[in-house]
C-alpha cells in the first residue's frame, strides 16, 4: 500500500484550482472569479459553513464517518446484496472520503471505477484528517450548472456567504449534490424540495439540536426561484489585485461605499457625450487606503469596458495648479493675498490664454487659483522651475509622463504631460495631508512612512483658498478643483474634506474630443454627489483656514467692461461681443431681463441689438452678485448724443 500510495499518489489539482474571493476592509463579499475553466469554485473548509450544515451532510451520507478509516464495510456490504437481489445498483455504499476521490477525480461509474475510489479513499484518509475530508467534499460538491461548493453554491443560490446559511438552506445545497442538474431549485423546484426535506428528515430529533418546530419551518421554507448573479463589485480592482493570487484577497474598500459608488455611476453614464467613460477613486487622507474605485463600465465594449481608466495616462490640464501655488506659496514667490497679473504675455515663442480666452486683469492669487487663470500659473511656473516642479510631483507620486525626449516646460503648468486618476488623488490627498506625500494603499496594513514634499502652511493655504460650494449644491466645506485638457478630451475634478479625498475623470478612452465638455460642467457636478454618499467629516479648520485668506484677499467685483456706462451704439454695428470681469463663474448675461445663450466659462457672450432704443445689459454670477448698465441704440437717421458713441465692425461670436 505504501509502494502504491507513492507510485499513484491522488491527484489534488482540481481541489487547488479554484477560484478567488475578493474581501472589502471588514471581510465583507466584494467580488468573485472563478476558477480556471469558467467554473465557480471555492476553497471551503468545516469553519467555512455552519455547524448544522456538517451535521446534515453526515447524517445524511455517512452516519460512521468519524470512525471508520475511509470505508465503510457494513455499507458495502448492504449495496452488494441489494445489487444482487435487484439485479441493479440500489445504493453506492459509498463514504463521504470515497465520494471526495471521485470528486478530486471524477470517472464513470463502473466496477473498475468503485475499486479506485476504495483506494484513492484509504489514501486520503491516511494523509487528511476528517475535517481536511471534508473540506475537499465541501470545495468540489456539485451545486448545478458551473457551481461547485458550499461556498460557490451559498452564493449562487441565496446571495450570502455559506456561514449564514440555516438548517432549510444547508440541507438544500447538500440534497442538491447527489443530481445536481435534476433538482436545480430553479428548474425543478418540487424535486428540489422533496430531496431537501428528505436530507432534514435524516437528521436526528431534538438530541441532535433541532426541535421539532424548527423542523417544520424548515420545511416551510421557500426554494429559491433563480440563480443569483456571482458578487462582482469593483470588478476592475478585483481583477488587478486577485490575479496570481489563490483563496482570497482582502482590499482596503468599504463594501457599502463602493456599492453606492457604482449606483451613482450607472446613473451618470447614459446622461455623457457618446462613447463617453466614467472614473472615480475614493481615498482616506490619514491611511491613503482606496475606499471605493470605479475603473469604467465593466463590459461596456463602446466605453471600453474592460480598462481600469484610473490607470489610464491622461493630460490633468488645470488640476495640476494648486500644487504649483503650493510650491509658490512655500518658496515666498507669493502669498493668497498677492497681486498677480492675468495679462497677455510672452513666455519666449510660448503665449498661453485663458480658456475663456479674456483676461481678468488685476488679482489675487488665490483668485486666481480659485479662477484657474492660465497666465499667472505660467508665470509662476516660470518662477518655480518646471524641473523643480516635475521633481515635486514625482514625490508626490503623480509622476508627468512627458513626451519622449522631451524635458519639463512651462506647459506643464497647463496640463502639459500625462497623469493618472490614481496619481491625481494621491496628489491631492498630499495637499489635504499638510504636504505630507504617502502612496494610495489597496490592500491592508500599516501606512508608510510620510515624506514632507511642500510645506504645511503652503498646503493648507491652497487647501483653504479651494474650499468653495459645489455651483449646483452639494456638501460644504470641500476643497475641490477642476481641470479640463486641449478639445475637452478629458474632464476632472478633484477634490478632499478633512477625512476624503477624491478625484472624478470623464473622458473617452480612445482620446478622441468631446467639444464643449469642461471639468466644471461635466466632472465636478458628479464629485459633488461623490461627497454626497460620504460620511460626514469635521470641516470646521477647513472653513477657519478658508476664510483667513478669503479675508486677507480683496474682492474681485464683478463688472461690466463693455458696454462702458452711457454708451450708445450705432443700429448697423451688427452683433457686438458684451464683456465682463470679476465674480465667480458661471456668468449669466441677460438684455432687458431676458438671457442670452452663453458658455458658463465664457466671460463674454454675442448679441445681435434688435433695433433702435433703451436697453440695460446685466451680468449675473454663480454668486448672485449683478452688475448692469444701461446703453442706447442710435438709429441711422438719429443725430449723436452727448454720451459716449461707439461705432463697431460685426463682431464674431464667441
Amino acid at each position: 500500500m505504501l509502494a502504491l500510495d507513492r507510485i499513484f499518489p491522488p491527484d489534488l489539482s482540481r481541489l487547488h484550482a479554484a477560484g478567488v474571493e475578493v474581501f472589502d476592509r471588514d471581510g465583507r463579499t466584494l467580488s468573485v472569479l472563478p476558477a480556471p475553466g469558467g467554473v465557480w469554485r471555492l476553497r471551503t473548509a468545516v469553519a467555512d459553513v455552519p455547524p448544522v450544515l456538517t451535521e446534515l451532510l453526515v447524517a445524511a451520507e455517512d452516519r460512521r464517518f468519524r470512525s471508520h478509516p475511509g470505508v465503510d464495510p457494513v455499507a458495502l456490504g448492504r449495496a452488494v446484496v441489494q445489487w444482487v437481489r435487484a439485479g441493479r445498483v440500489v445504493s453506492g455504499g459509498s463514504t463521504l472520503t470515497m465520494q471526495a476521490a471521485r470528486l478530486l477525480e471524477p470517472r464513470p461509474r463502473t466496477l473498475r471505477s468503485k475499486v479506485i475510489e476504495i483506494f484513492r479513499a484509504l489514501q486520503l484518509e491516511a494523509r487528511f484528517g476528517k475535517d481536511e475530508i471534508l473540506g475537499i467534499w465541501l470545495t468540489l460538491a456539485p451545486q448545478g450548472g458551473n457551481i461547485e461548493g458550499m461556498r460557490a453554491g451559498s452564493l449562487a443560490w441565496f446571495g450570502r456567504p455559506a456561514a449564514r446559511l440555516d438548517a432549510a438552506e444547508s440541507a438544500l445545497l447538500v440534497a442538491l449534490a447527489r443530481r445536481p442538474a435534476s433538482l436545480r431549485p430553479d428548474r425543478h423546484p418540487d424535486a428540489a424540495r422533496a430531496a431537501r426535506d428528505a436530507v432534514l428528515a435524516r437528521r436526528g430529533g431534538p438530541a441532535a439540536g433541532m426541535s421539532e418546530a424548527d423542523r417544520a419551518l424548515s420545511i416551510a421554507a421557500d426554494m429559491p426561484g433563480r440563480r443569483r448573479d456571482m458578487p462582482r463589485l469593483a470588478p476592475h480592482l478585483a481583477r488587478e489585485m486577485a490575479r496570481g493570487a489563490t483563496g482570497h484577497v482582502t482590499l482596503t474598500l468599504d463594501a457599502p461605499l463602493q456599492r453606492a459608488t457604482e449606483r451613482l455611476a450607472a446613473e451618470i453614464l447614459p446622461t455623457l457625450p457618446d462613447r463617453a467613460a466614467l472614473a472615480i477613486v475614493v481615498a482616506d487622507v490619514a491611511t491613503r487606503e482606496v475606499r471605493a474605485l470605479i475603473g469604467g463600465e465593466w463590459g461596456a465594449e463602446s466605453r471600453a469596458g474592460a480598462l481600469d481608466l484610473t490607470r489610464a495616462v491622461r493630460s490633468p490640464g488645470s488640476a495640476l495648479k494648486p500644487f504649483l501655488y503650493a510650491m509658490a506659496f512655500e518658496r515666498g514667490i507669493a502669498t493668497p493675498g498677492s497681486i498677480v497679473a492675468d495679462l497677455p504675455r510672452h513666455f519666449g515663442e510660448y503665449a498661453p490664454e485663458n480658456f475663456s480666452r479674456d483676461f481678468a486683469g488685476r488679482v489675487t492669487a488665490a483668485q486666481a487659483l480659485r479662477m484657474s487663470l492660465n497666465l499667472p500659473a505660467v508665470a509662476l511656473l516660470d518662477q518655480v522651475g518646471a524641473l523643480r516642479f516635475a521633481s515635486a510631483l514625482k514625490a508626490a507620486g503623480a509622476a508627468p509622463r512627458l513626451p519622449p525626449g522631451a524635458d519639463a516646460s512651462l506647459p506643464l503648468a497647463l496640463g502639459g504631460a500625462g497623469t493618472t486618476l490614481r496619481e491625481m488623488v494621491a496628489l491631492y490627498a498630499t495637499i489635504a495631508d499638510h504636504g505630507r506625500a504617502r502612496p494610495l494603499r489597496l490592500t491592508p496594513g500599516p501606512p508608510a512612512d510620510p515624506q514632507q514634499v511642500v510645506e504645511r502652511r503652503a498646503a493648507d493655504a491652497v487647501g483653504a483658498i479651494l474650499v468653495q460650494n459645489f455651483p449646483g449644491g452639494g456638501p460644504t466645506g470641500v476643497a475641490w478643483k477642476t481641470g479640463t485638457s486641449w478639445g475637452g478630451r478629458d474632464a476632472w475634478a478633484m477634490g478632499f474634506d478633512a477625512r476624503h479625498v477624491a478625484g472624478v475623470w470623464i473622458g473617452r478612452p480612445d482620446g478622441t474630443a468631446m467639444p464643449g465638455a469642461t471639468g466644471r460642467q461635466g466632472a465636478l457636478p458628479v464629485l459633488a454627489r461623490v461627497f454626497a454618499l460620504l460620511p460626514e467629516a469635521p470641516r470646521e479648520g477647513l472653513r477657519v483656514v478658508a476664510d483667513a485668506p478669503r479675508q486677507a484677499a480683496p474682492v474681485d467685483r464683478l463688472r461690466l467692461l463693455f458696454p462702458p456706462p452711457g454708451a450708445a451704439l450705432a443700429e448697423d454695428a451688427g452683433p457686438v461681443v458684451l464683456r465682463a470681469a470679476g465674480g465667480r463663474r458661471p456668468l449669466t448675461f441677460l438684455v432687458d431681463g431676458a438671457p442670452l445663450r452663453s458658455e458658463p466659462a465664457r466671460r463674454e457672450v454675442a448679441w445681435s441689438p434688435p433695433g433702435p432704443g433703451a436697453y440695460r445689459v446685466t451680468v449675473l454670477d454663480a454668486d448672485g452678485v449683478a452688475a448692469a448698465v444701461a446703453l442706447r441704440v442710435r438709429g441711422a437717421e438719429q443725430a449723436p448724443s452727448a454720451g459716449i458713441t461707439i461705432t463697431l465692425v460685426p463682431a464674431a461670436a464667441p
